[in-house]
């Protein structure tokens, strides 16, 4: 019996280790991933490497999959690292959206007016609803036989709201920013694809009484390098109008790919600051060493827009490239750069695109556009942002010397109270006292559950990527 245990122990054993080593090729990559991620990634480009090198190297990649083991290896007070797989990355860099959309963003407006009714905040171009005369500013009044006139009055309503908005064909009843209301069956985009820039626009006299000069305006959601030539088409038909003011709405934008915050510098920066430094990456004492802590200049640029004054409204859903971009832009305008909207998002920081596998053929392929190899990225922090003058991206976010509310109430032009209180000090020299909306605030009536529309920024814990494309 002794001799019959001890060969079951050791075939159990022999057949465990065939199975690790030989015969599991899938446990081999996992662990191979793992130990990539761990020695080649975070205990290299990870900001706080020296702080949690040591604890990281006695973790078992064993005990966890390979998400839950990037986060075990995080600092303490990291809040903004995080991963992601091969089709979610190609998702958001591509801006295409797989599986169905109605490629519309809704909320309520309870912080500023206690309002508890169902708002377009933002809609994309081209939306499958765009037909039926749907922009920010609408009303949800009903979805299918759901009726959220009022808002909602429970938990089961709330659900019941959710699952109904996810169905297509669905029914839907709005009322539009011009009073009419209107009901329409709506069939979601399968497949969609957006540039990312809301809106673009030219502001006149005829627009806002008292301009006496064409104020360009540009509203964009995300800093993606994909999108570029979207980009750089919107702000020269700005330069071709005649724009020497620019009012620039990142009240939306989380922040993205530095390339595409370089190319809007180069198109915004004043023509005098071309050659100087508007950001510089603060890193790890490795990296530091190994010269890593480069300036970024000001791209000569032949369409730059030559502005006069620049005005950034930003609000909570601004973070990471979109405030390295205003702090950047701080010294070199001085009194010429101007904050409105509300507090920012703050997120001093950024990563690297740490792509796996990481070598050098596979590299080759991914700056081919092929990501058939591609299984992870990962974006651990890896610097800080400074601008010219030395001046971080506060943690807490950058004050406006302007506040106000997010006008979800209208579209965006010269009635939205952020782009009005910009047209105002524009034609006056100094801001409006009141909100153009506060005869719409609503008091909302007991019962009514607050905590289920909430903005991407505050249910999204990946919000705010400042990502850099690391060379290989």
């Amino acid at each position: 019996m002794k001799s019959c245990r001890l060969f079951l122990l050791c075939f159990l054993s022999i057949a465990a280790v065939s199975s690790c080593g030989k015969m599991d090729p899938a446990y081999r990559a996992d662990l191979q991933a793992k130990k990539y991620l761990r020695d080649q990634y975070m205990d290299v480009y990870y900001y706080w490497n020296k702080e949690v090198r040591s604890r990281n190297a006695k973790l078992s990649p064993d005990d966890y999959d390979i998400y839950r083991f990037f986060n075990a290896m995080l600092y303490s007070k990291d809040r903004w690292s995080w991963m992601e797989d091969r089709d979610s990355y190609v998702s958001s860099s591509t801006g295409t959206y797989v599986g169905g959309t109605y490629a519309i963003k809704v909320t309520q407006a309870v912080e500023d007016f206690d309002d508890y009714r169902v708002w377009i905040r933002y809609i994309f171009p081209g939306s499958p609803l765009e037909r039926y005369g749907v922009t920010r500013g609408a009303q949800m009044k009903a979805v299918a036989d759901i009726d959220v006139s009022e808002g909602f009055s429970s938990q089961e309503k709330v659900d019941a709201f959710n699952r109904a908005v996810a169905v297509s064909p669905q029914t839907f009843t709005f009322r539009l920013v011009d009073g009419r209301d209107t009901t329409f069956t709506a069939i979601w985009a399968t497949s969609f694809t957006t540039d990312y820039i809301l809106k673009t626009a030219v502001f006149t006299n005829e627009d806002y009484p008292g301009l006496n000069e064409p104020v360009g305006y540009l509203n964009f959601i995300s800093f993606n390098n994909n999108k570029v030539p979207e980009l750089c088409r919107a702000l020269r038909s700005l330069k071709e109008k005649g724009a020497r003011k620019l009012i620039l709405d990142l009240r939306y934008n989380g922040g993205g790919d530095s390339r595409a915050s370089d190319t809007l510098v180069s198109f915004i920066a004043p023509k005098s600051a071309v050659g100087k430094t508007y950001v510089t990456r603060t890193h790890n004492d490795n990296l530091r060493g190994r010269g890593y802590d480069q300036s970024t200049e000001v791209k000569q640029n032949a369409d730059n827009l030559g502005l006069d004054a620049i005005y950034f409204i930003m609000g909570s859903g601004s973070a990471s490239a979109s405030e390295m971009v205003y702090n950047g832009m701080r010294p070199l305008y001085a009194e010429n750069v101007h904050h409105v909207g509300r507090v920012t998002y703050g997120k001093p920081n950024g990563m690297y695109v740490l792509m796996y596998p990481g070598d050098r053929s596979s590299h080759n392929s991914y700056d081919k556009g092929d990501y058939s190899k591609l299984e992870y990225v990962f974006y651990p922090i890896s610097f800080y942002n400074v601008n010219s003058a030395s001046q971080h991206i506060p943690d807490e976010g950058f004050t406006p010397e302007n506040s106000g509310c997010d006008d979800i109430y209208n579209d965006f032009g010269p009635k939205e109270r952020d782009i009005a209180a910009c047209l105002h000090h524009i034609v006056h020299g100094y801001y409006p006292a009141e909100p153009a909306t506060v005869n719409l605030r609503r008091q909302s009536e007991g019962g009514v559950i607050d905590k289920l529309l909430l903005p991407e920024e505050k249910t999204n814990s990946n919000y705010g990527s400042y990502k850099v494309q690391l060379s290989k």
